[in-house]
């Protein structure tokens, strides 16, 4: 068996390690501060980070298989060449989804790294598959050596990344992120040999690499897009406090304590009611449900969080799944061992009194 010579290319090796680093930056920043934001908001955020993430690790891979020279002509199978970068991207969903829907405890944060290095590896040899005309050797510490690196590199991008959801642990993950997709791949490569091969797999249809380049020009112009975009809503969240602060009016102080701002979303934006202007807060799940006079809001405090500021501005706990601003009920009525309170507004509907708190709301209220 004759192995080829190869050689790679620098420039196009400093290109992949770019696209790995700016991929990372991408995704890890999309998925920040999901926590605050609707389940349909955290739903598209986890698709177009797993895009940016697994269409990363795809684009860097070809990207530094573009730089590699060989002396003879090889293509790649289109239909390998496809699978290999959906399997990256819904690999990488599925860590996120585990990061995003469920506690975050440091099992599900190693879980979540090492099902990101495990898809960084498949995707590698998967891809390194759909060469035609030559056949990659491997040894098996190769093989072992890359995939250790891919899991223990990606548990350290997710753990710095997700251990305090701020711009340095992002910016520090991110680092860690790329250098993962860059040591799994370049380790990989530097224990493959190469062997000529005279006929095509025929798998799929057969792509060059002058056809393959078009496709990873436009990932990468895609990735790199998102990139600015992410950028310059970091740079946009610099200025937002100081604005914030000269135009957010001070908030009124109810009789029974200060006020309280909450953070609620409406129209697709965010807005911030006043303590005083809750008629009542109904849990949602691990959110919650913030009615006024003019209407019902998501917000995306839990329940024990609205107890927790809420009571500290004057409000009670009527019911374990709702607190109750006093000022707001027009009425009470006593239904045997239970209560039922009713506001002025249409909009806010009539909310329950649980037996252990009936004493206690009608003592405040004076019913």
């Amino acid at each position: 068996m004759t192995f080829l010579d190869v050689s790679h290319s620098p420039g196009l090796v400093a290109a992949s390690v770019l696209i790995a680093v700016v991929a990372g930056f991408v995704g890890l920043s999309l998925t920040k501060d999901l926590s605050k934001k609707p389940i349909f908001h955290r739903k598209i955020a986890i698709a177009l980070a797993a895009v940016a993430l697994g269409g990363g690790i795809w684009s860097m891979h070809f990207v530094a298989m573009l730089g590699l020279r060989m002396p003879i002509l090889f293509y790649y199978d289109a239909a390998v060449t496809l699978s290999s970068a959906l399997l990256a991207i819904l690999i990488v969903a599925a860590a996120l989804i585990i990061l995003h829907f469920s506690d975050r405890t440091w099992r599900h944060v190693v879980a979540a790294g090492a099902l990101i290095g495990i898809g960084i590896s498949a995707m590698h040899y998967i891809g390194m598959s759909a060469l035609e005309l030559c056949r990659a050797v491997y040894t098996p510490i190769g093989v072992v050596t890359s995939l250790i690196v891919a899991i223990a590199l990606c548990v350290a991008a997710i753990w710095i990344a997700y251990h305090q959801r701020h711009v340095r642990n992002i910016l520090l993950g991110t680092i860690c992120f790329g250098f993962a997709v860059v040591a799994v791949h370049f380790s990989a490569i530097f224990a493959t040999k190469f062997v000529a091969v005279d006929e095509f797999s025929e798998f799929g249809p057969v792509i060059s690499n002058e056809t393959l380049a078009i496709g990873v020009i436009l990932a990468s112009f895609a990735i790199l897009g998102a990139f600015l975009w992410v950028g310059a809503t970091y740079l946009e969240d610099k200025g937002a406090p100081e604005q914030a602060e000269m135009e957010t009016p001070q908030p009124t102080v109810s009789k029974y304590g200060a006020a309280v701002r909450v953070p609620c979303e409406k129209d697709g934006g965010k807005v911030f009611v006043t303590s005083s202007e809750v008629a009542f807060v109904r849990a949602d799940g691990h959110y919650t449900q913030v009615y006024t006079d003019e209407g019902r809001m998501f917000c995306a405090w839990p329940i024990t969080e609205v107890v927790k500021r809420l009571t500290a501005a004057g409000h009670v706990q009527v019911h374990r799944s709702y607190v109750v601003n006093p000022d707001k009920v027009t009425s009470f009525e006593r239904r045997k061992d239970s209560g039922i309170c009713s506001f002025a507004s249409d909009q806010c509907p009539r909310v329950p009194v649980s037996r252990s708190k009936l004493k206690s709301v009608q003592a405040l209220l004076g019913a």
